[in-house]
């Protein structure tokens, strides 16, 4: 965790509301870091579901397999969550600290281990030892109250230099029903179902599976357009928890993804997860800039999505934009080299609304003094125009800067 928040950080934090059915508590387990919360503990009412998306890694951690496995049955009782220890690559010990770990929290909360969601983050290939949570969940358990989703975010910090955390109220029904967030990720962020920890909570009455269609929805154009540096996480896991608690104060019950009545709810469930995307790609480590890549005219959606990754994972466009460079010439190296449609002499590209590239060539009112200012901006947008047809698509991303190199140069030292 950097003892200095990035330039790009949110001017202001939202007042996160309570959820009914939801209470937390963090502790210092002692993990890895030291004089710091590394664990958070979410203790749910009894009937609250549970919907989840992980990492598409081929190495995954223990704890994805163990919420994999545990989602079939919907519910969810308890989420444990520590940070410095991702639990990765540890074999058999890794998949028997997540069962001591889920045995430890089931019998704190008073479930089923079968009730418990685990995540892990931090330094890959360590074992973790899981008998640090004995007696810290006991405790957390009794103290957990429904209350600070800012303490939360922290206690799951790694390399991130801020808590993030959203939220959002709507209407379902005749009741408001509340949604919160929170966060963590900074780097070995590239999306792939999903990226980094976050966790989503709500008092709607949402049965499991249509939770988990919302979710798997949410998610393409939110965390899933959302990039650092390319590299896909063994540990990437997004959970949704529902409560139901609104049901109480007239909010119907949900059963399917595509009932109407959800149309509003969906809305603001994305913009949650939209803005805690936006402040992963904010927070990037050693970011300075924050970085949206548009490209429209492409032959499809899913066309253009590969463009712009193209783009926005290449080394070269972002040094240059470290660099405060507008070097198209990158721009058009990043697609050309994506493996999809593309016409030279139809490329056009601007930065910050300021075209430098037009059908193939420069434009003929580029100026370089005007677009070396829009570059020192700290947010930039770069658009690349294909002209071949009406597929669309929006990432984001941030710079590659000398910090990154030197948070990741001796991250586990």
């Amino acid at each position: 965790m950097s003892s200095s928040v990035s330039p790009l950080a949110p001017k202001t934090v939202p007042d996160m509301p309570v959820i009914a059915g939801v209470r937390l508590a963090t502790a210092e387990a002692g993990i890895r870091y030291k004089n710091r919360t590394d664990v958070l503990l979410a203790v749910m009412d009894k009937g609250t579901a549970v919907a989840g998306v992980f990492t598409k890694s081929k190495c995954p951690s223990a704890p994805v397999e163990w919420c994999r496995a545990k989602l079939k049955g919907g519910k969810a009782r308890a989420l444990v969550v520590n940070s410095g220890n991702a639990n990765a690559f540890t074999g058999k010990t890794g998949r028997a600290s997540t069962a001591l770990t889920a045995k430890i929290a089931a019998k704190a909360v008073g479930c089923s281990e079968s009730e418990i969601f685990l995540a892990s983050t931090g330094v890959i290939g360590e074992p973790l030892d899981a008998t640090k949570f004995d007696g810290v969940l006991g405790r957390l358990a009794e103290t957990a109250e429904p209350g600070d989703y800012l303490a939360a975010a922290k206690a799951i910090m790694t390399t991130d230099t801020f808590p993030k955390v959203a939220t959002a109220t709507v209407k379902l029904g005749k009741a408001r029903v509340t949604i919160n967030g929170m966060a963590k990720g900074a780097g070995m962020i590239a999306p792939d179902m999903a990226t980094m920890l976050s966790f989503i909570f709500t008092d709607a009455p949402i049965a499991p599976a249509a939770l988990q269609a919302l979710l798997k929805a949410g998610v393409e154009d939110t965390f899933n357009a959302v990039t650092i540096d390319g590299d896909t996480s063994t540990s990437d896991t997004l959970l949704a928890f529902a409560t139901g608690a609104a049901a109480e104060h007239g909010a119907p019950k949900i059963s399917r993804a595509s009932d109407p009545r959800l149309k509003a709810f969906v809305k603001a469930f994305n913009q949650v997860l939209a803005n805690l995307a936006e402040q992963v790609a904010r927070d990037g480590e050693g970011a300075r800039k924050l970085v949206e890549i548009i490209v429209e005219g492409a032959k499809t959606k899913a066309s253009a999505r590969k463009i712009a990754m193209s783009i926005a994972n290449s080394p070269l466009v972002k040094t240059a934009i470290a660099g405060e460079d507008a070097n198209w010439g990158r721009v058009v190296m990043a697609v050309g080299k994506a493996g999809e449609p593309a016409d030279r002499d139809k490329l056009s590209i601007s930065f910050n609304g300021i075209r430098v590239a037009k059908n193939g060539a420069r434009d003929p009112s580029y100026d370089e003094a005007q677009v070396s200012d829009a570059m020192k901006a700290p947010e930039i947008a770069i658009k690349v125009s294909l002209g071949l047809g009406k597929g669309r698509d929006r990432v984001l991303t941030c710079d590659l800067t000398k910090e990154y190199v030197a948070i990741n140069g001796d991250y586990r030292s």
